[in-house]
């Protein structure tokens, strides 16, 4: 049953005003002000359920106004501005999905692949414009207890992380590299680098810099990523097929999980389990707990990197916090 234009209205006021109050709080003050004027309903809020259920979440919708010359103002001039540009945005997010590629994230994949035999085959699964596939790119700060720097020297971008335990570190040999995603963004695109620089949230005080240094190194790497569900068994096989036999092919798949439907997700992490190859995955701990089939304990609480279905440390889903728990007996058996 096609869902009616009241239903879809107070769908978004719902769900704009659980953002407002749980999501955007000492994190983005503009956004925090902006969701709390679309939850109060009205004209933005009819604009955004004009969208398609999968396309109004807040950090997209925001982003991409925000990418069409919407100013970071109070939210009356904001949805003033969305008034007078409706049908450009409803247009635009339309054909757009919530992509967001922190590189940051692969200080937290680090941990994992270290301990992993190279050299490497990486394919990532949720692969956007490939920010997280060229990890032995980027430049390693974890406090005081570990630097690493690429072997020419450090990296344009270097990755600050918070890290308690201690894990072994060093920089991966990868040898071949792929990504699939359902919409790929192209790094070396001002469209595409455009709508990445906007889907950082106002007040994330270096990530705009961090991205754009990111997308530099994507760019000279001529990344092939390619468009497809990876769901789709023929989509994975082909995009595995070119790994070369001698390198331990790694599959990662950090943060795109909750994103999938139930039965893609359910047929994705089947054939990752049943290939010839490692799987890193970053996910929410309840998400987690159903992949494994065992709960979590309550420590467990922030993201989890996992390992081949094991739980090996709490991070933030965005990279900037790593508890290592490999070798504390924490993880579900």
């Amino acid at each position: 049953m096609p869902e009616s234009a009241e239903s879809a209205e107070q769908t978004v006021v719902a769900r704009y005003g659980r953002f407002a109050r749980d999501e955007a709080p000492g994190r983005s003050a503009v956004y925090e002000e902006w969701a709390k004027g679309v939850a109060a309903g009205g004209a933005a809020a009819r604009t955004i359920a004009r969208l398609a259920p999968t396309h109004r979440q807040p950090p997209l919708v925001f982003a991409v106004a925000r990418m069409l010359g919407a100013p970071e103002s109070t939210f009356g001039e904001w949805s003033r501005w969305l008034r007078e540009h409706a049908e450009a945005f409803v247009t635009e997010a339309s054909r757009r999905s919530l992509q967001t590629n922190e590189p940051l994230r692969c200080a937290a994949l680090l941990p994992a692949l270290s301990v992993i035999e190279g050299p490497i085959a990486l394919l990532e699964i949720g692969a956007s414009a490939g920010l997280c596939l060229v990890p032995d790119r980027y430049s390693y700060r974890y406090g005081a207890l570990a630097q690493l720097d690429p072997r020419a020297g450090a990296s344009t971008v270097v990755l600050d992380c918070e890290l308690v335990g201690q894990p072994s570190l060093r920089l991966p040999e990868i040898v071949w590299r792929r990504g699939i995603d359902l919409q790929p963004l192209d790094a070396s695109l001002p469209d595409d680098r455009g709508f990445l620089a906007a889907l950082v949230w106002p007040g994330e005080v270096g990530r705009s810099e961090r991205i754009s240094g990111a997308l530099d190194i994507a760019a000279r790497e001529s990344l092939i990523i390619d468009t497809g569900d990876a769901t789709d068994a023929e989509v994975l096989q082909t995009a595995v097929a070119s790994a070369p036999n001698d390198a331990t092919l790694v599959v990662t798949t950090p943060g795109v999980l909750p994103h999938i439907a139930h039965a893609g997700r359910e047929r994705l992490v089947e054939a990752v389990r049943a290939m010839d190859a490692e799987w890193i995955s970053i996910d929410p701990p309840s998400l987690y707990s159903r992949l494994a089939n065992s709960a979590l304990d309550g420590s467990w609480d922030r993201f989890v990197l996992s390992r081949n279905g094991e739980a090996i440390a709490n991070v933030d889903p965005l990279g900037g916090y790593v508890e290592w728990r490999a070798d504390e007996g924490h993880a579900a058996r």
